[in-house]
């Protein structure tokens, strides 16, 4: 009994150094990248404002120097719209343009004919061009064209005709230019995908070690929440796998981005895997939930594993921003392995068992995420997990021989 309470205390204190280097070596990069959060912030808002700018300018240029519009608001107004959008969907975005200025066009122009102008007239024109927009697309940025081009078709008719043609010859050249801007003043690539990963990989880190803390203390309302947590993190998803489409459209658009493409590539398998492992996490709390509430056998292994992929991303996170890569997120990912393997032979019920099997998932998909190839990472993890479990079926004597 005491040799046994000694190997606990030993094991728990071992944990206790590695988190407490872990929380070190996460304090000291984060100190240091701290002060170009603010900088990379004002730089990335600072791009945009200045490609709306130099965009709405050149728009206006082109439409009314080389095209002689004497008015060319449509042109800025496009340029900037579409400068404005989700970054990645800028291609998108032009074709939504042209899509809602037509609806905005064919219905305004039909109705004006019919009804003629006045307020219920207005109204109306602007109701049916925004649902034949929705019929064309779910694109808020269909709507708001519809509803403008419908507005202004409405409004300016009986002032002045002729608006149809230039309208969409404008929103052309204000599109293009922006596209063009882009090329020539593009944002960081991969600045965009750090900025989307960080809300991301924070929630991930707070639900990974509240789930922990809810199994070393068999509170299932406490593991359920984080699991909800975990559930409640599409948004962030969608919104990184948006970074990544604004990644690509940078290295793939502008000249001045293309050397960075290395870079994006290792950041793309990242988030793509990523995006797995949270799946994975959500199954693993799922399950993890259901043993406690069941009252199943929670070894503290499970717990343990569960933090240490909290402690994996936290470090995982600041290595890629200093860009001080180590293989210490992916001994954390072993770590983790190895506690499972080890609740695994202290025996856990059906839904422990869902746990253990989870555990090992979502390891490989952070190995995956590291670099290692896809049946690499599987190799590992279950080489990992059988010979951890051989070393604990083994006595303390056999150990030492071995």
């Amino acid at each position: 009994m005491a040799a046994g309470e000694d190997n606990a205390s030993r094991a728990r204190r071992a944990r206790g150094r590695v988190e407490a280097e872990v929380a070190s070596t996460v304090s000291r990069i984060s100190r240091r990248i701290n002060w170009r959060e603010r900088r990379r912030s004002l730089e990335l808002y600072g791009i945009l404002a200045v490609q709306a700018g130099v965009s709405a300018a050149l728009a206006w240029t082109l439409a009314h120097e080389l095209l002689n519009h004497p008015s060319p608001v449509f042109a800025p107004s496009a340029a900037v719209g579409t400068i404005a959008a989700a970054i990645g969907r800028r291609t998108r975005r032009t074709v939504e343009l042209l899509v809602g200025v037509l609806a905005g066009l064919l219905v305004g122009d039909a109705l004006i004919m019919v009804i003629g102008t006045g307020p219920w007239q207005i109204g109306t024109v602007v109701t049916l061009a925004i649902l034949l927009a929705l019929t064309m697309s779910r694109g808020g940025a269909v709507v708001t064209q519809a509803g403008g081009t419908a507005v202004l078709i409405a409004t300016l008719s009986p002032i002045q005709r002729g608006l149809e043609v230039p309208r969409v010859i404008d929103a052309v050249i204000g599109a293009i230019s922006a596209v063009a801007v882009v090329a020539l003043l593009p944002v960081n690539p991969v600045r965009i995908i750090q900025r989307a990963a960080r809300p991301l990989f924070a929630a991930l880190i707070e639900h990974l070690h509240d789930a922990a803390d809810g199994m070393s203390r068999r509170d299932a309302a406490a593991v359920a929440a984080a699991r909800d947590g975990l559930y409640g993190l599409s948004p962030q998803l969608a919104l990184l796998n948006d970074a990544v489409s604004g990644a690509q459209e940078a290295v793939a658009v502008s000249p001045a981005r293309w050397h960075r493409r290395g870079v994006f590539e290792h950041y793309q398998r990242g988030t793509r895997y990523l995006d797995l492992a949270v799946g994975g996490g959500q199954e693993m709390l799922r399950r993890a939930a259901t043993a406690v509430r069941d009252d199943e056998p929670v070894p503290p292994g499970l717990a343990a594993a569960v933090h240490y992929f909290g402690d994996a991303l936290a470090l995982l996170q600041v290595e890629a921003e200093s860009r001080q890569h180590t293989n210490r997120s992916e001994q954390l990912v072993l770590k983790a392995v190895d506690r499972a393997a080890e609740a695994y032979n202290e025996g856990v019920g059906f839904s422990g068992s869902v746990v253990v099997a989870q555990i090992r998932t979502v390891a490989s998909d952070l190995l995956r995420s590291l670099g290692c190839h896809d049946e690499e990472a599987v190799a590992v993890i279950r080489r990992r997990f059988e010979g951890r479990r051989h070393e604990a079926e083994q006595s303390p004597a056999e150990r030492e021989s071995a």
